[in-house]
């Protein structure tokens, strides 16, 4: 048996996924998604910081921390 916290992480990144990358977006073609979201990708792994790191980008956090 699980505990209800289990899937929380998922949760969250479902959530910010969809709030932050979804947006109503609409994509005709299956390449236009697939650019679009590896520039998300890694604009959410390079660039935009994160609180739960210490306001850095999860890179820099991991590199910090090795």
């Amino acid at each position: 048996m699980g505990i209800p916290y289990d899937n929380v992480m998922a949760e969250v990144a479902s959530k910010t996924f969809k709030t932050e990358f979804v947006k109503e977006a609409d994509f005709i073609y299956q390449k236009a998604l697939d650019l679009v979201l590896f520039d998300y990708v890694y604009w959410f792994n390079n660039i935009r910081i994160h609180g739960s790191f210490d306001y850095v980008t999860p890179t820099e956090y991991k590199l910090i921390n090795l």
